[in-house]
């Protein structure tokens, strides 16, 4: 009677243990998930924190620009922690569906996970936030020009009231006392604030790009520029990888990687394979230009001569200080079978009768063809010997001695 008695307790005991057991590994892992959910939650907190960008007015917009070049949030970061084999900069204006063709042809890019994005604002809008914000596979991040003229509308480096007409005689303008009555450009004609945007916007992402993201400090490869209405084909990394050891092996005197021509596909079977080398020309190879640092350092001991150039045009700038300021006009690898396409059929002087739609179905239509000449094993070279200098007829719209000095001290005021 004592021993089945004790056998009961013992059961009664046991199974109290087994309860009390089970009682407190599910109260463990409820708190262990609790604390999970909580640490997302304040993970996404501190994320959309640190992505707030205020649009409501002026003032909070400049501060928020600010801010955000300051904190430098990359989005996907846990996602994709390893570093980058490649770096693309892409300058954003105000041309929302050509940038959403853009970011479709990015998801396409095989190896694209490999890549730091990196979007360069001119113009501040929720819409291209969100349609960047919405990118998921690589690493993003966005920067801000902080002299865009949506943020000066009414002052330098914006239009200000008191500036010249652009038309006005110099003499005329001494009369009325316009603020840069002094400095019309070449052609006696005085600064437009939306067509000079675009040089200072190119210089200042140069600068902050390579001095100034705290993500690519000690990052020694290349960063490739291109632009809001570029399409890039799916092989566009694999070739990149294949363009620079290229360079390596056979033409260690480069300067410049041009990914992309403005031949569009015409010829692609044939020339998907071949590369060749030309001196740097602003109408042939300014879409998809990669830049080391080594070069980044010889352009900035002309920033001088970049920012005093009466040109409005970064591209045909660059093409003046190649064999003048650079001793040694630049020399450039150049994709013959383009990876990176021109879209816009509008942009700074064409602002109606865009057509992105079109340009899709162009783009659809002409891959389509060239698909089967993608991902070439191996690329050839034509190695045209030394290059001259190009030089041209300056452009003008680029005369006014603030939009000199605002320009210059780019670097000082990183």
């Amino acid at each position: 009677m004592r021993l089945r008695l004790l056998k009961k307790n013992f059961i009664v005991c046991l199974v109290i243990l087994i309860v009390f057991i089970m009682l407190f590994y599910s109260f463990k892992r409820t708190k262990e998930d609790t604390n999970v959910e909580v640490t997302v939650k304040d993970s996404t907190q501190a994320a959309v924190l640190m992505e707030k960008f205020e649009y409501s007015n002026i003032p909070d917009m400049r501060k928020s620009i600010y801010d955000s070049n300051y904190k430098q949030f990359i989005h996907n970061g846990d996602k994709f922690p390893l570093e980058p084999e490649m770096v693309v900069v892409v300058q954003v204006h105000n041309r929302p569906a050509y940038l959403q063709m853009l970011i479709q042809s990015l998801e396409k890019v095989v190896g694209i996970q490999n890549t730091l994005l990196i979007f360069s604002h001119d113009y501040f809008s929720e819409e291209i936030s969100d349609m960047v914000k919405g990118i998921a596979f690589c690493r993003v991040l966005q920067i801000y020009f902080p002299y865009s003229t949506q943020v000066y509308p009414n002052e330098f480096p914006g239009q200000d009231p008191g500036d010249c007409p652009r038309d006005i005689s110099k003499e005329d303008a001494i009369k009325k006392g316009c603020l840069n009555a002094e400095h019309p450009d070449s052609y006696g004609h005085y600064r437009e604030a939306s067509i000079t945007q675009t040089k200072h916007h190119w210089w200042w992402k140069l600068h902050f790009v390579f001095e100034r993201v705290r993500v690519l400090l000690g990052y020694n490869g290349y960063v490739v520029f291109v632009e809001e209405d570029n399409y890039l084909l799916p092989d566009f990394h694999t070739y990149f990888k294949s363009m620079t050891e290229l360079k390596k092996t056979s033409c260690g005197d480069c300067d410049v990687l041009a990914l992309g021509n403005h031949n569009g596909l015409s010829g692609f079977h044939e020339f998907s394979s071949k590369t060749e080398t030309a001196a740097w020309l602003s109408t042939k190879h300014n879409i998809g230009m990669g830049i080391s640092r080594e070069l980044y350092y010889k352009l900035m001991g002309c920033n001088n001569a970049y920012c005093t150039y009466d040109d409005y045009n970064w591209d045909w700038t660059l093409q003046n200080l190649s064999g003048t300021c650079i001793s040694k006009p630049l020399k450039v690898l150049v994709a013959r079978g383009s990876r990176v396409l021109h879209t816009g059929d509008c942009g700074l002087h064409q602002k109606e009768k865009c057509r992105p739609e079109m340009a899709q179905e162009s783009v659809d239509s002409a891959l389509k063809e060239a698909r089967s000449a993608l991902f070439p094993p191996a690329l050839t070279l034509t190695d045209h010997g030394p290059v001259e200098h190009q030089p041209h007829q300056k452009n003008g719209g680029w005369g006014d001695v603030r939009d000199h000095t605002l320009c210059i001290n780019y670097a000082a005021r990183l």
